[in-house]
């Protein structure tokens, strides 16, 4: 198999520093998971590559206004954690993407995310679609949570779906696990991001 850059999108789901960064609100909840599977060195590494062949690198980070309006009155699950850390707040540092992923020229920044499929409220299909492009590749946060529902659509849309599993991050290794070996699998082509990069002709 060979992927062709020039249809190819890298998307970088959530690398913000208030998961990848100590003093990030939900860092210490994905750290030991980050520190083992060396996710952030693993993509840094991948968008360097990825940008030299000439595939679309696109940033796709989660903002709120102060207040949280967007998310309503009574927030539950992933969302309610979200709110209860204070996280991701526009204009904030937490909602700050990393220093070692800032978007570089060329880069496309993914306006509007507010839940956990980055389709559902931006206009990242539309961007894709008029690219040209036909393969995804998916690295960030989490691995379980938004980077799965970003697959699981992408998938139902047509494209051809890559998971990068060493460029991912849960909240426990456990649930990290799971979701590569079972759910990963039924929606896209998991792989790590030597295999990725080495498809790509610049491994």
């Amino acid at each position: 198999m060979t992927i062709q850059p020039s249809s190819t999108a890298l998307l970088l789901i959530e690398f913000q520093n208030e998961f990848t960064s100590e003093g990030g609100a939900l860092h210490g909840a994905v750290s030991a998971v980050m520190n083992e599977t060396k996710m952030l060195a693993n993509a840094v590494r991948v968008v360097d590559a990825a940008r030299r062949a000439g595939a679309a690198v696109m940033h796709v980070p989660i903002t709120f206004a102060e207040g949280y309006g967007e998310i309503g009155a009574h927030p539950y699950g992933i969302l309610k954690g979200v709110v209860d850390g204070k996280a991701f707040v526009k204009g904030s540092w937490g909602a700050a993407i990393v220093d070692q992923l800032k978007p570089a020229s060329g880069d496309i920044v993914i306006e509007g995310k507010r839940g956990l499929d980055a389709f559902a409220s931006t206009n990242v299909d539309f961007i894709l679609r008029s690219k040209g492009i036909k393969t995804v590749a998916i690295g960030g946060f989490l691995t379980n949570c938004c980077v799965e529902s970003t697959m699981r659509t992408a998938y139902e849309h047509g494209f051809e779906v890559i998971t990068l599993t060493d460029c991912v991050a849960a909240t426990s290794m456990e649930e990290h696990k799971n979701a590569i070996q079972y759910d990963f699998p039924m929606f896209s082509k998991p792989m790590r991001s030597a295999e990725f990069l080495a498809q790509l002709g610049v491994g």
